[in-house]
C-alpha cells in the first residue's frame, strides 16, 4: 500500500486505511509579484499548552468498562489453551469509541446533517516468546483469517455499559475475538518456523516484541458539546460564496469527531485517553476552458467549535478559493520542468513527509516488501548536513512565522500522549545535521533501535505500526524568503534556464515504499509560478505535478528559509488515517522534475447555472 498525505480525512475513523497524507493550512493569496510568506492563519483563541493530565478518580461508565476488558482478559489468559499447542504470552484488547458529527452543504443551503456513533474492538493475542512469537510485518490479520477460516467475527461492540447484559455483550464479542485470534495466532506461529527450517536466518535477526513498561493513565470523560445552528451557519454562509463564477461545484462540511480509546493488556496495562476534534472544510471546484479540471481546498483544526474560524471567517475563506480557481482558469499550462525551484513551507512539509517520514516508519525496515530505504542505516548521512528531522507527538502547538507576522501559534493535528500500544508519547530525533539516528517505532524491534519511542498508531481495528505524528524539520543554513528567491535566480541564470519555479500551495501527496515499482513519491500542488530568469516576475501557471525519487531529491536541497509553516492533515498508511502535522521551513532546490498532471477534455455544463443565467426566467 502507497502512503498517501491530504488535506482532510475524507472516510470515516473507522474505515480501514490506505496510505496517503491529508491536510490543512490557512488560505494563500494567489500572485504576488515578489517572494512573499504566506498570509497568517485566521486568528482564533489562542489555547493554553496543554498540561499533562492528572490522574483522576474513574468515573463510574469508564470503571464499568475497564472491569469487562480486565475480567475477559484475565480468563483469556489463565484459561485460553488448545491442548498440544503453546498457551498465549501475551493478550491486549483495545476498545475505540467514535462518535461523528457532521453538517454539510453548497450553494448556501444544507445538504446534510450526520449523527454517527460506532464502538469497536481490537483484540491482539500473540503465542510464544518476545523473542520470537507468530506475528509477521509481512503478513497482515485478513490474510491469517483467510488461511484459518472463512468465518467473520464481528469487531463491534455495545454502545452502553449500565446493565449486566451491555457489559455480557462486550465480553461476547471479546470472547469470539480472542478465540479467533488464539487459533490464528497459533497457525501464523507453525508457519513462521516452518520457515525458519527452509530460509537462511537474516544476520540482523531481531526480537519479534520489545518489553515495554507497562503504564496505567486513565483520563476523564471530556464534554462534547454541539452546537448545530453554528454547524448549519457556517455551511450556508461559506456555501454561498461557491455560487461566484467560475465555480461548477463544491462542497463546505463542519464536523466534530470525539474518540474515546480503552486499552488494557496482560502485561499490566491500562490507559484512557480522549481527544475530540473539530474540522471545517472548504472546497471548490471548476474547469478551464481547454477542459482541465480545476480545484482548491482548504481546512481548519481545533479541539474545540472556538478555534474553528467563524461563519464570516470560513465565508472569506471560500473567496480566496474562489479568487484562485479564477486566476488558474486564465493561467497558462507549464510543460514537463526539470530545474531550480523553492517549496514554500507547507509543500515543503509534503515532500519531507513523504521522501523521509514514511520511509522512517519502523516496520518499513524489517519488512521484505518494502523498499527500505533507510535500513542499516543509523549512524550513516542521509540529508544534507544543515537539515535536521524529529518527531514529538507531545507537542500540540507551534509558533510560526510564515506571512510576515511575528509570531502565530498553530494547533498540531499529530499531538497524543500515549500511543496505540499503550506505551508514552515521547520525541525523537530521527535526523541531526544529516546523520541518521533512529526510526517511528512502535514495539515491533529494529536493528540499531529495539524499543518502542510511542509512535505505534492505528485507526479502528488495524494494528499498530510505527507512524509519523508532529514532523519537525529544523535547518541551520536559512535566510530571507527575498534572499531565498535571489539564490533561485542565480541558480536559475548558472544553469541557463529560462524560468525557475515556486511552489506555493499544495493538497497533498503520496509514495511508493514498496520494493516493486519504482521508490517514488507525487505532491499535488495548486498554486505553481514560473519564475523569470532576468526580471523575477512571476506568472500562475497550472497542470503539473511535483514527481521524483527521495534520495536524488533530498540531495539538491542547498537552502531553506527563516520562516516556518504547518501543514495539518491526516495521513493514510496500512494502519489506517491518523492524524498528522509536519512543520518545515521553505526549501530551495537545484533541481526538482513536474511531469503533466492528468487531464480531462470534457466539456463544462451547456447552461450556466440558474443564479448565474443572464436570461430572464420565464414565468
Amino acid at each position: 500500500m502507497n502512503p498517501l498525505l491530504r488535506r482532510v480525512n475524507l472516510r470515516r475513523w473507522l474505515a480501514f486505511g490506505a496510505l496517503a497524507l491529508l491536510g490543512e493550512g490557512p488560505h494563500q493569496s494567489a500572485a504576488p509579484v515578489a517572494l512573499a510568506a504566506k498570509p497568517a492563519p485566521i486568528a482564533a483563541p489562542a489555547p493554553a499548552p496543554a498540561a499533562p493530565v492528572a490522574e483522576a478518580p474513574v468515573d463510574e461508565s469508564t470503571g464499568r468498562l475497564l472491569q469487562a476488558l480486565k475480567q475477559e482478559l484475565g480468563r483469556s489468559m489463565s484459561r485460553l489453551r488448545l491442548k498440544g499447542y503453546e498457551a498465549p504470552y501475551f493478550i491486549s484488547y483495545t476498545l475505540r469509541d467514535v462518535e461523528v458529527r457532521e453538517s454539510t452543504g453548497k450553494f448556501g443551503a444544507v445538504f446534510g446533517r450526520d449523527h454517527d456513533r460506532q464502538r469497536v474492538v481490537r483484540v491482539e493475542v500473540r503465542v510464544g516468546s518476545y523473542d520470537l512469537d507468530n506475528t509477521s510485518v509481512e503478513e497482515s490479520d485478513a490474510e491469517g483469517d483467510m488461511v484459518l477460516s472463512l468465518t467473520e467475527v464481528s469487531k463491534d461492540a455495545p454502545l452502553d455499559q449500565a446493565r449486566v447484559e451491555d457489559l455480557d455483550s462486550l465480553r461476547g464479542a471479546l470472547w469470539l475475538l480472542t478465540d479467533q485470534k488464539y487459533k490464528q495466532a497459533l497457525a501464523a506461529y507453525a508457519r513462521k518456523r516452518a520457515r525458519g527450517v527452509k530460509n537462511v536466518e537474516p544476520e540482523d535477526k531481531q526480537p519479534s516484541f520489545s518489553r515495554e513498561a507497562a503504564q496505567r493513565h486513565v483520563e476523564p470523560q471530556p464534554s462534547f458539546v454541539i452546537d448545530p445552528a453554528f454547524m448549519d451557519e457556517a455551511v450556508r454562509q461559506a456555501g454561498l460564496q461557491l455560487k461566484q463564477a467560475p465555480v461548477l461545484d463544491g462542497e463546505v462540511k463542519i464536523s466534530a469527531d470525539r474518540h474515546s480509546r480503552y486499552y488494557v493488556s496482560s502485561e499490566g496495562a491500562e490507559v484512557v485517553e480522549h481527544y475530540t476534534l473539530w474540522t471545517a472544510h472548504v472546497g471548490a471546484q471548476a474547469r478551464a476552458k481547454d477542459g482541465m479540471p480545476l480545484s482548491n481546498a482548504r481546512d481548519f483544526y481545533g479541539p474545540e467549535s472556538k478555534y474553528l474560524p467563524s461563519p464570516t471567517a470560513l465565508a472569506a475563506a471560500m473567496d480566496g478559493l474562489v479568487g484562485d480557481l479564477t486566476k488558474l482558469q486564465a493561467a497558462p499550462t507549464l510543460d514537463p520542468y526539470t530545474g531550480p525551484a523553492i517549496l514554500m513551507e507547507e509543500a515543503a512539509g509534503v515532500f519531507f513527509h513523504e521522501t523521509i517520514g514514511h520511509r522512517l516508519e519502523g516496520e518499513r525496515q524489517v519488512n521484505e516488501q518494502e523498499g527500505r530505504t533507510f535500513k542499516g542505516q543509523i549512524g550513516k548521512r542521509v540529508l544534507p548536513e544543515f537539515l535536521s528531522v524529529y518527531d514529538d507527538p507531545t507537542l500540540d502547538r507551534t509558533v510560526v512565522n510564515a506571512g510576515g507576522s511575528p509570531g502565530v501559534t498553530v494547533l498540531l493535528n499529530g499531538f497524543y500522549r500515549f500511543d496505540d500500544e499503550g506505551v508514552p508519547a515521547r520525541g525523537v530525533g530521527l535526523i541531526e545535521r544529516g546523520i541518521l539516528r533512529d526510526y517511528l517505532k512502535s514495539r515491533t524491534p529494529v536493528l540499531g533501535s529495539l524499543r518502542s519511542n510511542g509512535h505505534g498508531r492505528a485507526e479502528g481495528t488495524n494494528d499498530p505500526i510505527g507512524r509519523m505524528a508532529n514532523l519537525v524539520v529544523k535547518s541551520s543554513r536559512s535566510v530571507s524568503l527575498a534572499q531565498l528567491k535571489s539564490q533561485m535566480l542565480e541558480e536559475v541564470r548558472r544553469q541557463g534556464k529560462p524560468y525557475g519555479l515556486i511552489i506555493r500551495d499544495i493538497l497533498g501527496g503520496s509514495t511508493n515504499t514498496q520494493s516493486f515499482g519504482s521508490q517514488t513519491f507525487r505532491g499535488q500542488p495548486t498554486m505553481v509560478y514560473r519564475v523569470d530568469a532576468q526580471t523575477g516576475d512571476e506568472t500562475l501557471v497550472r497542470g503539473v505535478e511535483m514527481v521524483g525519487t527521495p534520495l536524488s531529491s533530498v540531495a539538491k536541497i542547498i537552502s531553506t528559509s527563516d520562516t516556518v509553516g504547518v501543514f495539518n492533515g491526516y495521513c493514510g498508511a496500512e494502519s489506517g488515517m491518523v492524524p498528522v502535522s509536519t512543520v518545515a521551513p521553505a526549501v530551495l532546490f537545484t533541481e526538482i522534475e513536474l511531469q503533466r498532471a492528468q487531464s480531462s477534455l470534457e466539456r463544462p455544463p451547456i447552461l450556466p447555472p440558474p443564479w448565474r443565467d443572464a436570461e430572464p426566467r420565464k414565468k
